[in-house]
Order: C-alpha cells, then sequence, then structure tokens
C-alpha cells in the first residue's frame, strides 16, 4: 500500500508519490529495452488530483470529527477508546499528504523544498504503518473482551491501552525510517523532485526491501492477526443466544472485509513491482499494467482511512450517543440526533451521555 514505496519503482521517475510524473521510461539493462510509459503520466495527472482532494475532505472531516467527540465529550475512560483516538490520528496524519500529493501531480513538480519532502514523505508512512498497526491491536482487544473475558478484566485498562499505543507509535516510527534517511529534493529532467536517494551500492536492494516491509508489517502479519481474533470471536458469538449476536457478527465481517479488500491490491501490486526489480518480470507490455496498476491501487488503498470512522466508531451505539450529545450542543439543525432518538425509542440527554462508559469497551 504505499505512495512514497511506490515511488522507488524503477520506471516510474523515482517520485515520492506515483501521482507524480514519470520520466517517461524504463529501461531492462540485460534486455536493453526501453519501455514507454509517458501515457500513464497524463492519466495520474487529471485523474488522481480530483480523487485525493475528495478523499482529503472526507478524512479530514471523519477522523477530525471522531478526535472531537472522544476528546471533548466522551472523554478518554476505556482502553478502547485509546485505541480508537489513536486510530483516528494515525489515518489523519496519513491524508495529511494528500493535499502536497495533489500540488505534485498538478504541477509536475516538488515545490515545497527539501525539509517538507523529508517531512510528509515521513508523515506518510508513519500514518500507514501505525494505522494498521492500531486496527490490529483493536482487533486483539475485541478478541481479549469476548473470547478471553475474565484474562481482559485485568488487561484491559486505560494504562495498559496508553502504554500499548506509545510502543506501536515507535515500531511505526521505526519502521518509518528509512523515508526520512532516504527521501530528498533533487533535480530530475529539469524538474525538481522529492525522491529516494539510496546507497549507489544496494539501491536495488533497498527497493526490494522497502516494498516487503509494507508487505510484512502492513499487510501479511495484520491481516494474520485479524482472521485469528475474528474467526475465534465469531466461534464464541455463535455459542450466544442474544439478540446483539448477528449485528455483532456482521460487524465482524465488515471489519475483516474493509481491510483485505482496500489493503490487498496495492500489496499484490508492490510484490510484483518486487519481482520487477529483480528483473523476474521483465517484459514492456507487463510493466506497462504494473505501472497503472499501482497508481490505481495506490488510490484505492487511501479510501480506507476514510472508512475507518464509519467502521469502527460512527457504528457504535455508545460513541453515537456522544456525536449526539457534540450535534445537539453545537449544530442543532442537524436531524442526524432526532434520527436516532426515534430511532431508539427514547430521549437523550446530557446526563445519559455522561454515564461512565464500561473499561469492556466504548462500543
Amino acid at each position: 500500500m504505499e505512495l512514497f514505496v511506490l515511488k522507488q519503482v524503477d520506471y516510474l521517475s523515482p517520485t515520492f508519490n506515483s501521482s507524480a510524473p514519470y520520466d517517461g521510461s524504463f529501461l531492462y539493462p540485460d534486455l536493453n529495452i526501453n519501455c514507454d510509459l509517458e501515457n500513464i503520466s497524463s492519466f495520474a495527472s487529471t485523474f488522481f488530483p480530483v480523487l485525493y482532494s475528495i478523499l482529503f475532505v472526507t478524512g479530514l472531516m471523519g477522523n477530525a470529527l471522531v478526535v472531537w467527540v472522544l476528546i471533548f465529550f466522551k472523554k478518554i475512560t476505556a482502553m478502547t477508546d485509546v485505541y480508537l483516538l489513536n486510530l483516528a490520528i494515525s489515518d489523519l496524519l496519513f491524508v495529511f499528504s494528500l493535499p502536497f500529493l495533489v500540488r505534485y501531480s498538478i504541477v509536475g513538480r516538488w515545490t515545497f523544498g527539501n525539509a517538507m519532502c523529508k517531512i510528509i514523505s515521513s508523515a506518510y508512512f508513519i500514518g500507514f504503518y501505525s494505522s494498521a498497526f492500531f486496527i490490529t491491536i483493536m482487533s486483539i482487544d475485541r478478541y481479549l473482551a469476548i473470547v478471553r473475558s475474565v484474562y481482559a478484566l485485568q488487561v484491559r485498562t486505560t494504562a495498559h491501552g496508553i502504554v500499548t499505543s506509545l510502543v506501536l507509535w515507535a515500531v511505526a516510527v521505526l519502521a518509518s525510517a528509512p523515508a526520512f534517511l532516504f527521501f530528498q529534493e533533487a533535480g530530475d529532467n529539469n524538474r525538481t523532485m522529492c525522491i529516494p536517494h539510496y546507497p549507489n551500492s544496494n539501491s536495488n536492494g533497498w527497493k526490494i526491501f522497502s516494498n516487503f516491509e509494507v508487505n510484512v508489517l502492513g499487510w501479511l502479519i495484520p491481516l494474520g492477526i485479524l482472521i485469528f481474533c475474528y474467526y475465534n470471536i465469531l466461534k464464541n458469538l455463535q455459542r450466544c443466544h442474544t439478540r446483539n449476536k448477528y449485528k455483532a457478527m456482521k460487524l465482524v465481517f465488515i471489519v475483516v472485509t474493509v481491510f483485505f479488500l482496500f489493503w490487498t491490491p496495492i500489496n499484490i501490486v508492490l510484490f510484483l513491482d518486487s519481482l520487477q526489480n529483480m528483473y523476474i518480470i521483465d517484459d514492456c507490455h507487463t510493466s506497462q499494467r504494473l505501472a497503472l496498476a499501482i497508481e490505481l491501487a495506490e488510490a484505492f488503498s487511501f479510501v480506507h482511512c476514510c472508512l475507518n470512522p464509519v467502521v469502527y466508531a460512527f457504528v457504535g451505539e455508545k460513541f453515537k450517543k456522544y456525536l449526539c450529545e457534540a450535534f445537539g450542543k453545537y449544530a442543532q439543525f442537524l436531524l442526524i440526533c432526532k434520527n436516532y432518538r426515534t430511532f431508539n425509542g427514547h430521549s437523550f440527554d446530557k446526563r445519559s451521555s455522561l454515564h461512565p462508559a464500561s473499561s469492556q469497551s466504548s462500543f
């Protein structure tokens, strides 16, 4: 998944973002083939600025709303609240790069300086890794609450949530260190670009390592943990006889499906790109199709950060109550809370909204 890892592909102008202009060709040194990819540049410069602008607005509004409600209305009273807040911050960090990518793809060159090149590329990777990590830890949290409920009483505390979050942020920063070290402003074909500059002795090795790092840390490990946790959660729910059983099972299905659907395409094309960097894939037609696939899969993956607030926050009954309190105080013209009260058959007042949340979950 990633805007900045893709930029390291040889057949792209080695930009920090695949939305930036291509140098127009990819050379297979062993075959002496110069593969023209210029047509993909025009596609990227017209389609992606519009798409990224829409994703920036929706991602910013949704995740900022989650942060606002959790900090100023709900308060942080449970481990789940801690993880949900950090997930929203991760997605905000992730979408923070989008306005710069829009500008980059429109003007065809990097205009923000070397310091911003390092900051934006690092912010992108930190946001990506931390988002995947917090989705994973929230799955573990739900697994403990439902499958290991006795043990969960001991470990699912706000303090443990804060410590775990700090550790995950540290790992995300460490995993993103190569972006800060290698990305820099540089000239390329009379254009200023934000590109990774690897040591000449093993530049191809670094590109392959970056792709596999994303594949393993950002997809394989999180997906494996999600499948394990939610498989056991479903087994546990099947033995229950509560009226919320099928609603909970549907939410489990949505969480796994959304993660798999939006992150799998970009990881597949990154793996194929690694094969190309190793010259296992070595024909021009495949390179052209792979370049376009990277562009599309990369943009598709960004949708995930816009859906996270819906999947992890807005579907929760307790969160919707606090959201209604916020709207009732600052945006009474909205009908969302009126509809919510009607649906639940009772009025929601401030006293009920401030009832302490269970330490088990905020959902």
